[in-house]
């Protein structure tokens, strides 16, 4: 079985119930529930919060929501890898026992439903052991070009040693940008996910990463959502 898992916890520092808060009309979690449902049944769907007003919302769109996240895993502190292995546990309970779990992130509403397939494609017909699949898109910061860091003495340093004068000459270097990951679940009862080591990158381009962690953020988002096809 492939769990989709998608966490929605209550609280929001930077935005206030960020998950719930309407984006160009409609609820945020609604973008990933959508792209969801177009790829799997409501069976495979889960969504784990610690809210009852996210709870309604989700289940005004026809999702049932199979329980309340426990007050432990409640707290901005409480880890992606508990909160996973806490659904994992509750369905392996029910006698349902989960191989592979998917993780969609609200906070991704232009990743949609041709992402996910394509990714679980990709993961589900690797040719070699894998432990995870992560989406990235490549960054525009890099550490042998353009990032550095103080060294003892308060220099600025590159942050990785190279002698490149163009950037063509480094490295391509990826970042995680938060809306897909697929874990294998047979890896993630031996190991930490920060141990992995087989894992394979999904690349996105840079509008479908959009992650929204500030309001600049947001409006970003609202800004592409109106002036581009999320295909």
């Amino acid at each position: 079985m492939i769990l989709v898992l998608i966490p929605a916890r209550g609280g929001s520092k930077g935005i206030p119930k960020k998950n719930i808060k309407l984006m160009n009309g409609k609820p945020l979690i609604n973008y990933t529930i959508e792209a969801a449902r177009k790829c799997f049944s409501d069976d495979d769907i889960c969504v784990s919060t610690d809210s009852d007003e996210i709870i309604d919302i989700v289940e005004n769109t026809g999702l049932k929501v199979p329980f309340k996240r426990p007050d432990v895993l409640a707290s901005d502190s409480a880890t992606s890898e508990s909160i996973i292995h806490h659904a994992i546990e509750f369905y392996q309970a029910k006698g349902v026992f989960v191989n592979h779990v998917m993780l969609l992130q609200p906070t991704s509403p232009l990743r949609n439903e041709h992402h996910i397939k394509a990714a679980l494609d990709q993961y589900l017909n690797c040719d070699k052991a894998v432990e995870m699949l992560v989406s990235v898109k490549i960054t525009d910061a890099n550490p042998y070009y353009f990032l550095a860091e103080e060294d003892d003495a308060g220099y600025l340093v590159k942050s990785k040693i190279s002698n490149a004068t163009r950037r063509q000459d480094v490295p391509t270097v990826y970042e995680y940008n938060g809306a897909i990951y697929i874990y294998n679940v047979a890896a993630l009862k031996n190991k930490s996910i920060k141990d992995f080591t087989k894992v394979v990158k999904f690349e996105m381009d840079a509008t479908s990463s959009v992650d929204i962690d500030t309001p600049l953020d947001w409006k970003w988002a609202e800004y592409l959502l109106r002036t581009t096809k999320n295909e």
